[in-house]
């Protein structure tokens, strides 16, 4: 019987053999194979700039799950995206310090910078070709963890501390012509694709001039420490933790 072209395995061509190779590899690292399934989805999504609906199914196929399980989940976190993506990803922080420090000023003016006046970018949307040199995916992003540098956005998971919406402008800006600006903490800048496959878990790319250096890089800021180095310049130390926790308060009677 002849297999309708809707039902056709995925895996070729967008799927080639070396991305066979590596589910295979990432399979093999875990003892229940439906546990692969996050590296996998950043696998997918480096091949083909996002989760598509062959996407799916490719992972579906690959650990025996249903459309349905891979579905659930790749629309659970938003890091797998259902649009296809730009060459970086700028994640702005719009969460209560960031936002109030600046963060929705900062998204507003991304808007109108990568769209127009009368047509801002929206969530999740893309300046230029997807995938192309220069495309940027705008999306607006809950805490990113750094609220003592806020106002921050990412680029491609690379933070960018303490922006204004003119350092955003001028970071975007670059993007689009081409440049990778240096981050403020964590490795340099390259693109989305990139840093998904490492995400699955594989640094050994080809692409990869100096692996040290692309996982390598700056990660803590002197606003992050502050505390800790007080504590050690001024001798301040925890109290140690009793032998014995500490009783719980009886709870109430039941009326």
């Amino acid at each position: 019987m002849t297999v309708p072209p809707q039902e056709k395995s995925p895996v070729s061509p967008v799927f080639d053999e070396l991305t066979r190779q590596r589910t295979t590899e990432i399979i093999s690292l875990y003892p229940e194979s439906r546990s692969a399934l996050l590296p996998l989805l950043h696998l997918v999504q480096s091949v083909e700039g996002y989760v598509s609906p062959d996407g799916i199914r490719y992972c579906a196929e690959a650990l025996e799950l249903t459309t349905a399980e891979v579905s659930a989940v790749a629309t659970f976190y938003t890091m797998y995206k259902r649009t296809p993506c730009g060459e970086h990803l700028v994640s702005v922080c719009t969460n209560t310090l960031c936002a109030a420090l600046g963060g929705d000023d900062i998204y507003a003016r991304l808007r109108t910078q990568l769209g127009t006046e009368d047509r801002p970018l929206g969530h999740e949307e893309t300046a230029g070709e997807p995938g192309g040199t220069g495309s940027v995916t705008l999306e607006h992003a809950e805490c990113l963890a750094a609220c003592d540098l806020a106002p921050v956005l990412q680029v491609n998971y690379e933070y960018f501390d303490n922006q204004t919406v003119e350092s955003a402008v001028e970071l975007v800006d670059a993007l689009r012509r081409g440049e990778r600006p240096q981050p403020t903490r964590g490795a340099p800048l390259t693109d989305l694709r990139t840093v998904e496959l490492e995400l699955a878990g594989f640094t050994d790319d080809a692409a990869t001039v100096d692996t040290t250096a692309r996982v390598e890089g700056p990660s803590g800021a002197i606003e992050s420490v502050r505390g800790a180095r007080m504590a050690e310049e001024n001798g301040w130390t925890a109290p140690a933790l009793p032998d014995e926790p500490p009783a719980m308060p009886a709870l109430p009677e039941k009326k």
